[in-house]
C-alpha cells in the first residue's frame, strides 16, 4: 500500500497541494475548462448534463450540488444562519442578508471603508434618477414608469411587472398558502409576504423617508409615500390620460371603458357572474 506523503506543518501541505494542482489537471471534455481536483471537474460537468444526484427528502425537488440541497432545506427547517450584525435580524440565505443590508445603507451611495471615498450606485434610472446596486432592479424599477407588465397569469389574464408577483397571484388559484407564522400561525402565500407580516408582530419598520424621517414595513409603502414629496404621478390613465399615485386607479376613473378594453374575458365573465348574483364591486 502507497504511503501518502506526510508534513510537519500545514502550510507545507497547502504548498504541496497546489503543487499537485499544477500537475495534475482535469479537463472538461465539453468545454475545455480545467480543474485541479477530479471531484471539482465531476460537480462541474453537472452542468453539462444536467444530472441533479440530491434530492430533497421533504419535497422530492433535486439538485446538482450538495450546497444547493442544504442551502434548499432551510425553507422547510426554517434555519436562518446569516444574522446582520446592525439590527440581528436572521437569514436562510447568504444573498438575503446582502440585500437587506441595503435597507440600512437606503439610497446612500457605496462608501470605502478605508479611505471614505463614496461612489454612486451604478444602475441609475434615466427617468427619475433611482440608482441601484444590480441592474436586474433597475430593470424592475423601469416598468414603474413603463407600465410594462410582462408576467400574465394564464388562469385569469392579469399581469404583473416581476416575476415574484406572479408566483404570489397564482397561489391564489391554488390556495396554496405554505409559509406560516410562528408567532399567530398565519398562512401567506410567500415568503416575502411572511417577513412582511411577521414585521406586525416585531414593530420593525426598516424603510424611512430621507425627506420626514417617517417609517415604513414596505418598500413599496416608501415608494409611494415619497412620491408625496416629489409631485411624482406615475399612473396613467390609458383612457383619458389622466394622473395618479395610486396603482390600478383608472378602473375607478374610467370603470365601463376598461371593463370593456382591458379586462381579460376570465375575469370578465367571472365579474359579470358576480354582478349577476346581485353583488357590487
Amino acid at each position: 500500500m502507497k504511503r501518502g506523503k506526510s508534513f510537519s506543518q500545514y502550510s507545507h501541505l497547502r504548498s504541496h497541494h497546489r503543487i499537485q494542482m499544477r500537475e495534475k489537471k482535469h479537463k472538461c471534455k465539453e468545454c475545455g475548462k480545467i480543474f485541479g481536483w477530479k471531484h471539482s471537474l465531476i460537480s462541474h460537468s453537472r452542468t453539462h448534463t444536467g444530472e441533479k444526484p440530491y434530492e430533497c427528502k421533504v419535497c422530492g425537488k433535486s439538485f446538482g450540488w450538495k450546497q444547493l440541497l442544504i442551502s434548499h432545506s432551510r425553507t422547510h427547517t426554517g434555519e436562518k444562519p446569516y444574522e446582520c450584525k446592525v439590527c440581528g435580524k436572521s437569514y436562510g440565505w447568504k444573498r438575503s442578508l446582502i440585500l437587506h443590508s441595503r435597507i440600512h445603507t437606503a439610497e446612500k451611495d457605496y462608501e470605502c471603508k478605508d479611505c471614505g471615498k463614496s461612489f454612486k450606485k451604478p444602475y441609475e434610472c434615466k427617468v427619475c434618477g433611482k440608482s441601484f446596486g444590480w441592474k436586474h432592479l433597475l430593470i424592475s424599477h423601469s416598468r414603474i414608469h413603463t407600465g410594462e407588465k410582462p408576467y400574465e397569469c394564464k388562469e385569469c389574464g392579469k399581469t404583473f411587472s416581476c416575476a415574484s408577483q406572479l408566483t404570489s397571484h397564482v397561489s391564489t388559484h391554488t390556495g396554496e398558502k405554505p409559509y406560516e407564522c410562528k408567532e399567530c400561525g398565519k398562512t401567506l402565500r410567500s415568503a416575502t409576504n411572511l417577513t412582511i407580516h411577521s414585521r406586525i408582530h416585531t414593530g420593525e419598520k426598516p424603510y424611512e423617508c430621507k425627506e420626514c424621517g417617517k417609517t415604513f414595513r414596505e418598500s413599496s409603502h416608501l415608494t409611494s409615500h415619497l412620491w408625496t414629496h416629489t409631485g411624482e404621478k406615475p399612473y396613467e390613465c390609458k383612457v383619458c390620460g389622466k394622473k395618479s399615485r395610486v396603482k390600478n386607479f383608472s378602473y375607478r376613473c374610467c370603470p365601463i371603458t376598461h371593463t370593456k378594453l382591458e379586462i381579460h374575458p376570465k375575469r370578465l365573465y367571472k365579474r359579470m357572474v358576480w354582478k349577476g348574483m346581485g353583488h357590487t364591486e
